[in-house]
C-alpha cells in the first residue's frame, strides 16, 4: 500500500472487497426472496423490518472493527511486529466477548425492542423469531468481521471473497432445503444464516492461523492486552458510536415507514435491499482509503495520504452515481424479483426513486470518515455524523414530515443529510490539512 501506483492498488483493493459485499447481498437477498416468494409477503416485510435493529445493536462493536484494521494497518507500515500481534489476538479476543453479549441483548429484548419501533402486529411474532435466531449466531459474525479487517489491514480482500462466496451458496441451498422442504418458513431463513456465517468465520481464523507473519493467530496468545483494548476503543468507539447513530436515525425512519401499511414496509424492506448494493460497492472505498491511508500515514508518506483521498472521491463517485442510475432504469424488474404484489412494487419505486440517485454522496461522506479516521480522527467524525445525519433526520422526522407525510418527503432526509454531512467532513480535512503543512 505504501508503494507503487495508487490508483491501480486502490482498484486492486477495493475491486474484491466490493465483490465479497455484493455477493454477501446476494445470498442476503436469497433469504428475502425465498421468504417473500414462496412463504408471502408478511415474511418479506418480517425479515426487512429487522434490519435497522439488527444495525442498530450490532454496529457499536462492529466499530471496533475498525479500531482494529487501523492499528494494524498503522503498526504494518510503521513495522512494528509485536505491535500487530498484540493487536490481533486483542481483536479477535474482542470479538468473542462482544458476539456473547450481543447475543444475550438480542434473544431475551428482540421482541420488546420491535414492538417499541412499531413493528405491524401482523408480522411481530415472526420478526422476533427471526431477530432471536440471528443473534444467537452473533459470536461467530464477530469473529468473521474482525477477522475480515485484519486481512484488510494487510492487503488481503481476495480469501475472503472465496470464503464468502462458498459460504453463501451453502446459505442458499440451506435457504431452499429449511423452507421448501422442511416448511420452517421465517426460521429456516435465519438459521441458514447462521450456518453460512459459521463457515465464513472458521475459513477466516483458518487462513490468519496459517499467516506467516506478525498477524499470525496463535489460540494460546488469545488474550486482551489492556494497552491495545485501549488503542482500539480510542479509535473503534468512536467508529461504533457513529454506527449507532446511523442506525438510530434509521431506526426512527423504519419506525415511520411501519406507520403505513404491511405493503409499505415489504415494498420499502424489497427496496433497502436493492440498494443494499450500490451502498456495499461505495463502502468499498471507504474501506480502501481507511487501509490505504493508515498504513501510508504509519510510514509517513503524507503525499500519498493526499492523493489517496483523491483518487477514492473519484471512483466513489463514479461507482455510486453509475449503479445508482442502473438501479433506477430497472427499478421495477429488480423488485419484482422479491415480491409480486404490484402495491408493494410501487412502494419500493418511490424509495428507490429518491434515493438512488442521489446516493454518490453517501459515498463520498463515507470516503471522508475513512481518510479522517486513517490519520487518527475518530471522535471529530463522530460529532460530525451527530449534527449532521442524526439530529437532521430527526428534526425532519418531527418537523417537515410530521406535516407531509408521504413516504417521498421521508426518504428526502436520506440525500439532504448526506450532503451537509459530507461537506462539514470534507470541512474537517481541509482544516487539518492545513495545519499540518504550516506546522512542518
Amino acid at each position: 500500500m505504501c508503494s507503487g501506483s495508487l490508483p491501480k492498488k486502490m482498484l486492486l483493493f477495493a475491486l474484491p472487497l466490493m465483490f465479497s459485499s455484493i455477493l454477501q447481498l446476494l445470498f442476503n437477498a436469497a433469504d428475502l426472496a425465498v421468504a417473500g416468494k414462496c412463504v408471502g409477503y408478511s415474511a418479506l416485510a418480517a425479515i426487512g423490518s429487522t434490519g435497522a435493529l439488527i444495525n442498530l445493536l450490532t454496529n457499536l462493536f462492529l466499530g471496533l472493527s475498525v479500531g482494529a484494521n487501523v492499528l494494524v494497518a498503522r503498526y504494518i507500515g510503521s513495522k512494528q511486529d509485536r505491535d500487530v500481534e498484540e493487536t490481533v489476538h486483542t481483536a479477535l479476543a474482542i470479538s468473542v466477548v462482544s458476539g456473547v453479549l450481543l447475543a444475550v441483548v438480542g434473544v431475551f429484548s428482540a421482541r420488546t425492542l420491535l414492538q417499541l419501533m412499531d413493528t405491524p402486529a401482523d408480522v411481530l411474532d415472526l420478526a422476533a423469531l427471526y431477530v432471536r435466531i440471528y443473534f444467537l449466531g452473533m459470536p461467530i459474525m464477530m469473529v468473521y468481521n474482525f477477522g475480515s479487517a485484519i486481512l484488510r489491514a494487510i492487503g488481503d480482500t481476495r480469501r475472503p471473497l472465496y470464503y464468502l462466496a462458498f459460504a453463501g451458496c451453502i446459505n442458499v441451498g440451506m435457504n431452499l432445503i429449511f423452507v421448501l422442504i422442511f416448511r420452517l418458513g421465517v426460521a429456516g431463513v435465519a438459521c441458514a444464516t447462521v450456518i453460512s456465517q459459521l463457515i465464513s468465520a472458521i475459513l477466516v481464523v483458518n487462513n490468519l492461523a496459517h499467516q506467516d507473519n506478525a498477524c499470525r493467530f496463535r489460540f494460546a496468545a488469545l488474550r486482551i492486552t489492556p494497552r491495545k483494548l485501549a488503542a482500539i476503543a480510542r479509535i473503534g468507539l468512536p467508529a461504533g458510536l457513529q454506527g449507532c447513530i446511523f442506525s438510530l436515525s434509521n431506526t426512527l425512519i423504519q419506525k415511520s415507514i411501519n406507520s403505513f401499511d404491511t405493503l409499505a414496509v415489504s415494498g420499502n424492506s424489497a427496496g433497502v435491499n436493492i440498494e443494499g448494493f450500490i451502498y456495499v460497492s461505495m463502502n468499498a472505498w471507504h474501506h480502501t482509503t481507511l487501509s490505504f491511508t493508515g498504513q501510508n500515514y504509519g510510514a509517513g508518506k503524507m503525499d500519498r495520504v493526499r492523493k489517496i483521498l483523491a483518487w477514492g472521491l473519484l471512483y466513489v463517485t463514479i461507482f455510486g452515481a453509475g449503479l445508482g442510475g442502473i438501479a433506477l432504469l430497472l427499478r421495477r424488474p429488480l423488485l419484482g424479483i422479491y415480491t409480486s404484489n404490484a402495491e408493494a412494487v410501487a412502494y419500493g419505486c418511490v424509495r428507490i426513486g429518491v434515493i438512488c440517485k442521489t446516493y454518490f454522496l453517501c459515498g463520498i461522506m463515507d470516503v471522508l470518515v475513512g481518510e479522517l479516521r486513517g490519520i487518527g480522527f475518530s471522535l471529530l467524525p463522530t460529532v460530525v455524523s451527530l449534527l449532521g445525519v442524526c439530529g437532521l433526520r430527526i428534526t425532519w422526522i418531527y418537523t417537515y414530515f410530521a406535516t407531509h407525510r408521504t413516504l417521498a418527503t421521508l426518504y428526502w432526509s436520506y440525500p439532504i443529510s448526506w450532503a451537509v454531512t459530507a461537506a462539514l467532513h470534507l470541512l474537517v480535512y481541509l482544516v487539518w490539512r492545513q495545519r499540518r503543512f504550516r506546522s512542518q
